[in-house]
């Protein structure tokens, strides 16, 4: 759990996977798009260490979840931005933590309506266990393994923290 405290460290070396990805596969200047907020927030580490030249984008998957209806209207609900086109471009989508895959799912859903990218990875800071659909992540700043009364949070933008809380 020490991993949790040093989140700099953890953002950098997701930042050297995924430019070496890149290069492997030969995606040059890929489109970054944080899924808000968390994914939003460790995006905007990501695009400044990777100097990538086309503005940031977020998603905002609230009406993409297929459990909006369960849950209720979300007060919160910003508009997504999305800059340019990503048709036939390769993304890199950002979240902070990826647990059931169902935000993942819906961030996909979404941008599919912008249009058809040529590929899409993942890169998410933390990945815990409880998947539900088959969604894994490219590159994961860390994993943690926690009980079933527990859940991860992101706090920030500054400073980023994670913390484990206890479901009530």
């Amino acid at each position: 759990m020490s991993d949790l405290k040093d989140i700099s460290s953890l953002i950098s070396r997701m930042a050297d996977r995924l430019d070496a990805l890149g290069r492997e596969a030969g995606r040059d200047n890929p489109l970054l798009i944080g899924i808000h907020t968390g994914g939003v927030w460790v995006a905007e580490q990501l695009h400044r260490q990777l100097g990538i030249d086309e503005p940031l984008a977020s998603l905002d998957i609230s009406f993409y979840r297929d459990d909006f209806t369960r849950i209720g209207m979300n007060p919160v609900v910003k508009p997504s931005q999305m800059p340019f086109s990503i048709d036939d471009r390769h993304i890199i989508l950002v979240d902070d933590v990826l647990h059931t895959g169902r935000t993942i799912r819906a961030a996909m859903n979404e941008l599919f309506d912008y249009g058809r990218p040529a590929s899409i990875m993942l890169a998410v800071l933390v990945e815990r266990d409880g998947r539900e659909l088959p969604v894994e992540a490219n590159v994961v700043g860390t994993h943690v393994n926690l009980k079933p009364d527990e859940q991860i949070k992101l706090s920030g933008p500054d400073p980023l923290q994670l913390e484990i809380r206890q479901i009530t």
